[in-house]
Order: structure tokens, then C-alpha cells, then sequence
């Protein structure tokens, strides 16, 4: 494939690595510094975009890749408000979308995992939960998208949960979550790829479930996965079309 990136940060360049490890070409990077070039002329060298950039970029980027007819998949996030405007444009347009919060395939083990716990834990109404996710303090969104799909797994199969809350540790006067929301607390430190923990606490004991990234590789070999699983397809997808544990399940 030849794979435009946009986004050629730190998670562009390990991206470009497993790439090109993979047989693949990278024929366009579009970073803070050359954006202007990022224009349909440019896209329809690629085969396929990928996109880790900024909240701020990325709903451009998107627009660009749907005006040259060129599948993207979306690795940012911080632009979910928009899901639905896009996925409607997408589809009425005939264009090509893979959106994800994390395409780790630890990750995404987790977020099935999540769900299959949740439903266990609904019959227990003595166990309360919350979600905790630790970044790096470069990361520019809070709560993490990851943790977003994490809570929103909860809710879809836990009755005493109907939305989220997010507080950040190191902040004062945040929200105090109320009954029927789930808490989920950001922290930033340095050096962390990504932690996320979800914790169903009861009077007599703890149940803690946990994903711990090692480094960002596993986010950019995900997403290089994603963009050869959408090659010859059409549509708007999410990272668990690519990797199907919903199947046997």
C-alpha cells in the first residue's frame, strides 16, 4: 500500500516504522510544519491516510481524505462530539472511514473483556465503579478516547450507570460524580504511554481490571493492521470490525 500519514509526531513515526516493515510505502507526512500541503492533489498519491494529528486537525484532515476519495483511518481523538455528522457524511458520500480510540489489540481484548464484566457485575448492585487512565502530559485530550469507549462499555451493560464523569486528579473544584454516573479520573504524568483501570469496589472487597501499554508500537501496529484490513472495502468502520472478538462471543 502507499500510506499518507497525518500526523507525523512521535506516534506518525513508529507508525512509518511497522510500515515499512510491512512492505508498505510512505508517500506523503503531513505535520505542523508542511499542513499547507496536505491538499486532494497530494491524498490521491496514498492508497490509504492514517491519521494520529491534533483534536484541532483532524476534522479537516478527514474532510480532505473524503474530497480526494481516499479511506482514511482515524486513530485521534477528541473529536467524537462529531461521530454521527461524519459517519452521515461518509456514508452519503460513498467514502471510506476506520475510526478508533485505541487500536492496540491488547486494548481491544480489554474493551471486550470490559463488556462481558460489566454484564457479570450488573447483578451485583453492592459493587460501585470507576474508570482511571494515566497519560503522558503531552497528551491534549481528557478523559482519554480510550477510557470514553472503556466507560461507554460499562454503561451500555450496567443499569446503574448512565453517563460519564470525567475529573482530573491534579484539578480543584471539579464535579463530584452523582448517583448514576461513572467516574472516570484523568491523571498525567510523565513518560506514560497509557494506563487505564477499571475498579468495582464493595464494602468487603475490590475487583481491579487493568491495561497497561509499555510503549506506543502497539497503538501504530494496530493501525497499520487496520489500514490493510480496509483496503477494497467502502464505508464507516470501527476497530472492532477489524478485529471481530465480538464473533464467537
Amino acid at each position: 500500500m502507499k500510506i499518507a500519514l497525518l500526523g507525523y509526531g512521535k506516534m506518525g513515526q513508529i507508525i512509518e516504522k511497522f510500515a515499512l516493515e510491512r512492505g508498505h510505502e510512505v508517500v506523503l507526512k503531513i505535520h505542523d510544519q508542511n499542513g499547507s500541503e496536505l491538499n486532494k492533489r497530494n491524498l490521491q498519491q496514498a492508497d490509504v491516510a492514517i491519521d494520529f494529528s491534533t483534536p484541532d486537525a483532524v476534522m479537516h484532515n478527514i474532510y480532505q481524505c473524503f474530497e480526494a476519495n481516499v479511506p482514511v483511518v482515524v486513530g485521534t481523538t477528541g473529536w467524537y462530539g462529531n461521530l454521527q455528522a461524519v459517519k452521515n457524511d461518509c456514508m452519503s458520500g460513498n467514502h471510506t472511514l476506520l475510526w478508533g480510540s485505541n487500536f492496540s489489540i491488547g486494548v481491544n481484548l480489554f474493551f471486550h473483556v470490559n463488556k462481558v464484566l460489566a454484564r457479570l457485575m450488573n447483578r451485583y448492585p453492592v459493587y460501585d465503579v470507576q474508570v482511571e487512565e494515566i497519560h503522558h502530559t503531552q497528551k491534549l485530550d481528557s478523559p482519554s478516547g480510550t477510557a470514553i469507549t472503556i466507560a461507554e462499555g460499562i454503561i451500555e451493560n450496567l443499569d446503574r450507570k448512565s453517563e460519564w464523569v470525567n475529573i482530573q486528579a491534579a484539578s480543584e473544584d471539579e464535579p463530584v460524580p452523582q448517583a448514576g454516573q461513572l467516574l472516570i479520573e484523568s491523571l498525567r504524568i510523565e513518560q506514560v504511554p497509557g494506563t487505564h483501570t477499571v475498579l468495582y469496589s464493595s464494602e468487603v472487597d475490590d475487583i481491579e481490571f487493568k491495561h497497561t501499554a509499555h510503549s506506543r508500537a502497539g497503538f501504530a501496529l494496530g493501525a497499520v493492521i487496520a489500514a490493510e484490513w480496509l483496503q477494497n472495502k467502502q464505508g464507516f468502520y470501527s476497530v472492532s470490525d477489524v478485529f471481530e472478538f465480538n464473533k464467537n462471543s
